[in-house]
């Protein structure tokens, strides 16, 4: 949603233009509204860079106006492929074959997968435009397909080719592996005595110089003329990356595995950077060898150590990144003496801090005998792969703090420590926070004098280098965003168990109604997720990936906001062999909602199930709005560090960095800018 619009829904009075800054209104008492204790949706962009930050945004930068199904379909696998390095995949344990298919939080956390995710990312781009798509099992492959003037198109992202005919329209996976068999058919000795192609031997005739030869393709111009006009084949049969070619693709195409198989999404990923007073987030163009599957989960990709010069299609594609993971960091140093932090705090019940009444220590217990509790908040953007918890912690007599910590939005708190000596401690959240991007971290404090002097949360996080706002030689006009004043709470997952990788649904208090676990047990079943949040709810957005065994089952995306009294369909995963996802917005939200109900209704025919979920509840950020935020960017040139430090003070701000020649993108760090 646009600037505007939020303004709007949010009832903030006179729309307000790109770069204005609305006045404080009054209250009801006449005092002014108190001071800005947090920025939301912080989005720095360059000219030479693309926003892909929410579906919304991907949409703007590649879909345009007057576009032909064909071109938007083009546009859907370029994207795929910009955002995307032929890998091994992340695993985040949380969606449908635990795979990352959601293409928006591909594109800025993590910018590296294989076959299966890229599949996936195309099918979910084509729907949110209205195209229809589905997802096949070839030899060794996983693609998928768009349908559009009646017939479907191959647009492979993940090997990044698609094939147009003769007649310039792109051809289906039947029309391939057709062409394909038919070439074999008249060329038996590419085949050995057990049918299968020879790798080798199709390698060999993919590079032969055919007789005559004088310059453009080799002897793979003589295969099958469906493969003939790909526009990333090189003159010697490579496809962009290099990594595959004109052979692989015979051996892909061969006809002998082709099955409907749907790489089902789960989209709603958005990128909101959100900063507090005290609160700092670094985004490297460069790692420290840290990944999401470093625990064992999963191979370490090979996008660690990639270069551009090692990646052809980087340049194809206006790649500006000297790699593609990056390790960055987000640090909150709670502002406890002064207070600032209490704003945006979930809870601070019965403690004071010393400009509240000047005594000790920073953070403290105001009454000696009844409980006192901080909590806050921790949302990311960035997929957590450690975590810190410093702190000076003092403790009267008698006195106790116990620390707790929360992964599914608060309705449960795992201890973490018990502290009942004063002293510095040092907390390792990372087992608790690792693979996640939100918790919360509540202080329960016991005794008279009990509290805190100090405290900062410190984690290291994975970005992909790609979507950052890179700067280039010459001019460079930066744009800094002070977006909407909304959150969001999250429910999703699987219904797997991941033992101590991953938190499990069931902790997410489902309620299941004729359904064992995602699988109706009759002609209808449900499963239902509560939704709370810590503000009033201004949208509600669903998705479900769903898997089939027929062509008629179908599943309904529902809200209630009033108890289950009620049901509102938001939308509906179309039925479809194999099966197929669903994304859906509700954004006509009762005034002062701050629960809601999502229910997955699955409709079962033959057999269904619903694979994984999402449910994003944005909200209003009470203590949200426009405040000066610091932009700090680090680069070389010429073996020499550049700095340059600009504070946006307005939504809409620009500015201009200009840069010698060749400049090597180190950091661009988001802080408080008061």
């Amino acid at each position: 949603m646009r600037l505007l619009q939020v303004l709007a829904v949010l009832g903030l009075g006179a729309a307000l233009r790109a770069g204005e800054v609305a006045d404080v209104p009054p209250n009801s008492s006449g005092a002014s509204k108190p001071a800005v204790g947090l920025v939301c949706h912080v989005k720095v962009l360059t000219d030479k860079t693309e926003d892909v930050s929410s579906l919304a945004a991907w949409k703007k930068t590649y879909i345009k106006d007057g576009m032909s199904d064909q071109d938007k379909a083009i546009a859907i696998w370029k994207s795929v492929a910009t955002f995307q390095n032929q890998d091994a995949p992340p695993n985040e344990m949380l969606y449908a074959e635990e795979l990352v298919y959601d293409p928006i939080k591909m594109f800025n956390v993590y910018g590296y997968a294989m076959c299966c995710n890229a599949s996936a990312h195309v099918e979910s781009l084509s729907r949110y435009v209205g195209l229809k798509a589905r997802g096949w099992g070839i030899n060794c492959h996983s693609v998928p397909e768009i349908y559009f003037d009646n017939a479907w198109h191959l647009f492979d992202s993940s090997l990044i080719n698609y094939f147009p005919k003769a007649d310039g329209k792109v051809a289906s996976v039947d029309e391939i592996i057709a062409g394909v068999k038919d070439w074999y058919a008249k060329n038996p000795g590419f085949k050995d005595e057990k049918g299968k192609p020879i790798g080798d031997k199709l390698f060999k005739f993919m590079r032969e110089t055919p007789e005559g030869y004088k310059g453009g393709p080799k002897g793979w111009s003589r295969g099958p003329d469906v493969l003939l006009r790909s526009p990333t084949m090189t003159e010697n049969g490579w496809h962009a990356a290099k990594t595959h070619g004109w052979y692989s693709t015979m051996q892909e195409y061969d006809g002998s595995c082709a099955f409907l198989y749907e790489y089902a999404a789960t989209p709603g990923y958005e990128l909101n950077i959100q900063i507090r007073p005290g609160e700092k987030i670094t985004r490297n163009w460069s790692n420290k060898g840290l990944h999401v599957n470093m625990d064992g989960a999963g191979n370490a990709p090979g996008s660690l150590t990639a270069k551009p010069e090692d990646s052809p299609h980087w340049a194809l594609f206006g790649n500006h990144a000297p790699g593609r993971v990056g390790n960055g960091t987000h640090e909150y140093d709670v502002p406890l003496a002064t207070g600032l932090f209490k704003s945006t705090a979930l809870a601070c019940d019965n403690l004071a801090t010393s400009s509240d009444d000047k005594a000790a220590p920073a953070l403290h217990v105001k009454d000696g005998a009844k409980p006192a509790e901080l909590v806050l908040h921790m949302p990311s953007s960035y997929v957590n792969l450690s975590g810190t918890a410093s702190l000076k912690a003092v403790v009267g007599q008698g006195g106790e703090i116990v620390v707790a910590l929360s992964d599914n939005n608060g309705l449960d708190f795992k201890e973490v420590s018990k502290i009942t000596q004063t002293g510095e401690q040092t907390l390792d959240l990372k087992k608790f926070v690792f693979r996640r991007y939100d918790y919360r971290l509540k202080f329960s404090f016991k005794g008279t004098g009990t509290g805190l002097d100090a405290l900062k949360l410190t984690h290291d996080i994975q970005h992909s280098q790609r979507p950052l706002p890179a700067l280039l030689e010459g001019e460079n006009k930066i744009s800094v965003d002070l977006g909407a004043p909304t959150a969001t709470v999250t429910v999703d997952g699987n219904f797997g168990e991941h033992g101590d990788k991953q938190r499990s649904f069931k902790e997410l208090h489902p309620k299941f109604e004729a359904c064992e676990v995602g699988k109706p047990t009759g002609a209808e079943g449900s499963v239902t997720f509560p939704v709370r949040a810590p503000g009033e709810i201004i949208a509600v957005r669903m998705s479900a990936a769903i898997r089939n065994w027929d062509d008629q089952s179908n599943w309904d995306l529902q809200v209630s906001f009033d108890e289950a009294k009620t049901w509102k369909t938001i939308g509906t995963v179309a039925p479809q062999a194999a099966g197929c996802e669903a994304y859906a917005e509700c954004r006509e939200i009762p005034a002062n909602t701050k629960k809601v109900l999502a229910r997955y209704l699955g409709h079962k025919k033959g057999d269904t199930q619903l694979m994984a979920f999402r449910v994003d509840a944005d909200y209003k950020e009470a203590a949200a709005g426009v405040a000066p935020i610091k932009v700090t960017y680090v680069w070389s040139e010429s073996g020499a560090d550049k700095t340059d430090s600009h504070t946006a003070a307005k939504a809409g701000d620009t500015y201009t960095i200009k840069c010698g020649p060749a400049p090597l993108m180190k950091s661009i760090v988001l802080e408080w800018g008061q």
